[in-house]
């Protein structure tokens, strides 16, 4: 099968690119890829400056010339109103043979942000989406994004997924819930706004002393800007119990999630869809703290998973963390439920096989 792949790679590394990546991994072993590239070197959504401009249309003219014989076409959209415009493009250029498409959203946020709001760029929307061959979504609740747009029976539930190498025995979860002191917590995501981790960080300060030397903190991920990293590490320079490791990857990151007890990712990103980073932490025997957005409901149970928190609420945060210090006895069994969780449903090669398998569909059909 030929396909043509458009999607962003890392650098830089997001859970869209890492999906990206795994994916087209996967196929390149059984099939003739084509592979169209638009990552971005930041994490602004959106047209930013000339360049980013010049490079969409670079991008676009690669689809045109890359598209010619092609059994299936994979492209994963965007959910800002330039970034949906490079995709009406692309639907137009690949307008013959639109019945070969598969798009995938990454995201929840692109009805409220685009489609609610820009009646003519929904409509355009509409005109050729009812037109695809399929369109892939993270959960359950995020099929209704397409309500009306597209027929139901070519709107596939694909999750997410934790790379295999971030399970973690179950003996070694035992172990690392033995001792609780300090409770490890840990925030491994972009830190962009919306994300939640100025939230966490006020959560701690706001702690009483004692309970404060009883909790360590761990942050890793990139930032937009030098000057947003500088006054992050200036706001908890003071505070020992709070550490900031980077962009990580691979066995560090691992090292991360494996001595932590809790993840918390207490996000209202506008475009958050399913965070690989909570089935990473699942995998990894952590429990879970986070809110109730985007597509989080599909693979997150408040009180099973972990626990829920209120959206920008640093005093919800103090709280539960409070609370868990109280009553570290609950963690355990929890932890050791995601883990199982992960090894049941969300592994890369269920995420690559379905994904597959749609295209073979669509392939056979169009």
């Amino acid at each position: 099968m030929n396909i043509l792949f458009i999607a962003p790679l890392p650098p830089p590394l997001t859970g869209h690119s890492l999906a990206a990546k795994i994916l087209l991994d996967e196929l390149s072993t059984h099939h003739r890829v084509e592979v169209v590239d638009f990552k971005k070197d930041v994490f602004k959504q959106g047209v930013y400056s000339v360049n980013r401009i010049v490079q969409i249309l670079k991008i676009l003219t690669e689809i045109w010339h890359k598209k010619k014989d092609s059994d299936v076409i994979y492209l994963t959209i965007s959910q800002s109103i330039s970034g949906n415009i490079k995709d009406l493009i692309t639907y137009g250029i690949c307008f013959k043979i639109i019945s070969r498409m598969v798009i995938h959203l990454h995201g929840g946020g692109i009805r409220k942000l685009i489609f609610n709001k820009y009646w003519i760029i929904y409509y355009l929307n509409k005109f050729f989406l009812k037109r695809i061959g399929g369109v892939v979504v993270l959960g359950k609740s995020l099929k209704s994004i397409f309500e009306s747009m597209v027929p139901q029976d070519r709107i596939y539930v694909v999750p997410n997924f934790a790379e295999d190498y971030l399970l973690l025995e179950k003996k070694k979860i035992e172990k690392k819930f033995l001792d609780i002191n300090p409770l490890r917590i840990l925030f491994l995501s972009n830190l962009i706004p919306g994300k939640g981790y100025e939230e966490l960080v006020d959560a701690y300060v706001t702690l009483k002393h004692d309970l404060k030397k009883s909790v360590r903190i761990d942050f890793a991920g990139g930032f937009e800007s030098e000057n947003d990293q500088k006054r992050f590490l200036d706001q908890i320079k003071d505070n020992v119990k709070i550490h900031y490791h980077g962009i990580v990857f691979g066995e560090k990151k691992k090292e991360l999630f494996s001595n932590s007890h809790l993840f918390c990712l207490p996000t209202y990103y506008s475009y958050e869809g399913q965070p690989i980073s909570i089935l990473e932490a699942y995998a990894s025997g952590c429990v879970v703290v986070t809110t109730d957005h985007g597509g989080i409901s599909d693979i997150f149970k408040n009180g099973v998973n972990g626990f829920e928190v209120r959206k920008k609420s640093a005093v919800s945060i103090k709280r539960k963390i409070e609370q868990i210090l109280k009553k570290p006895e609950q963690l355990l069994p929890m932890a050791l439920t995601n883990r199982e969780i992960v090894q049941g449903k969300y592994r890369t090669s269920t995420y690559c096989s379905s994904l597959h398998k749609i295209f073979v569909d669509v392939a056979k059909l169009s």
